[in-house]
């Protein structure tokens, strides 16, 4: 896949849009809007979301510290990407919704894995079990949040993408 520097531009962009949501939003607990974008980004940008994925979690290390739960951010956002990927082809909000609701209940599970292997799995579960009901806030907010935003956001990442092809 070729990468012009327009490609890197808008990607540039993409991603300081997710960086400045997540640190936007940081003040609630488990409620963001970076499962939707990556989401959306998926749709609309294929492959190219990956670029944004990785800098994301690179420039997450480098605002808050490259420790044990920054190894997280290299996979559970690509598993969210490939969830997508497989089913791009769906239109319905609702499938979309469950999707992300899922993912946010998740979430906590799919990060404890690095304090599972550091720590054994005692720790990972340990890790887990004190985020469940962050978890449980995670999965509702992200449900209602693509319920309410996949529509507009989507329309108009869609029509930014088309605007910088014709550019």
């Amino acid at each position: 896949m070729k990468i012009t520097t327009r490609d890197v531009v808008e990607l540039a962009l993409l991603t300081a849009l997710l960086l400045v949501v997540q640190v936007g939003l940081a003040f609630l607990p488990n409620i963001e809007l970076v499962s939707l974008l990556i989401m959306i980004y998926t749709l609309v940008l294929g492959r190219k979301t990956l670029y944004i994925i990785y800098s994301f979690a690179i420039l997450e290390g480098v605002i808050y510290g490259f420790g044990v739960w920054w190894i997280m951010y290299l996979y559970v956002w690509t598993i969210l990407y490939w969830i997508v990927r497989l089913l791009r082809l769906n239109k319905s909000i609702i499938l979309w919704s469950v999707i992300c609701a899922f993912f946010g209940l998740a979430f906590g599970a799919l990060c404890a894995v690095p304090y599972a292997v550091i720590g054994g799995i005692m720790a990972g579960f340990t890790w887990w079990s004190a985020g469940i009901m962050f978890d449980i806030i995670h999965g509702v907010s992200n449900f209602v949040l693509v319920l309410i935003l996949f529509r507009p956001v989507y329309h108009i990442l869609k029509r930014l993408n088309r605007h910088f092809l014709y550019l």
